[in-house]
């Protein structure tokens, strides 16, 4: 297992945003299934339900329930297809590996539970790449020696 994606990058796949064409190339480039664990399933799909939502109740924000409902068919295809694999993870481990990421870097750096849990993964996976656009992420994850190429 050589990769392991953050939400992000996630939604930059299922959803057209300024990182798509940059998750696309990555993703194309790859032969194997892209790892995902079911911690990230539920961030991404919870995530599109609240952003459906925010539309529903104000058209400025959020976006419309076809597409949600689009973006969650095709994580579901990909996942029906092998383009993405969920992986099992021993879930008290990452919760050890995260409690030590916050300890090391919370009070410094103001990162997220969420964002500690998907970097504590990916350690716990022994995954030398992070696949993340979100700036402090990528902080984390470089920090514990991730290459993190997009």
């Amino acid at each position: 297992m050589n990769s392991y994606p953050d939400t992000s990058f996630l939604c930059s796949l299922y959803r057209l945003q300024v990182y798509s064409p940059a998750a696309v190339a990555w993703m194309s480039a790859r032969s194997n299934p892209l790892p995902v664990t079911s911690l990230l399933l539920l961030e991404f799909r919870q995530s599109v339900r609240f952003q459906t939502r925010l539309f529903s109740l104000d058209r400025s924000k959020g976006y419309p329930p076809a597409e949600g409902a689009r973006m969650l068919r095709d994580l579901q295809s990909d996942l029906a297809n092998g383009v993405l694999e969920v992986v099992a993870v021993d879930w008290a481990d990452v919760h050890r590996i995260g409690e030590n990421l916050s300890g090391k870097y919370t009070a410094q750096g103001g990162h997220r539970l969420a964002d500690i849990l998907h970097v504590a993964t990916a350690l716990h996976l022994a995954s030398p790449e992070f696949l993340t656009f979100d700036a402090n992420q990528r902080t984390l994850a470089a920090a514990e020696g991730m290459d993190v190429p997009v």
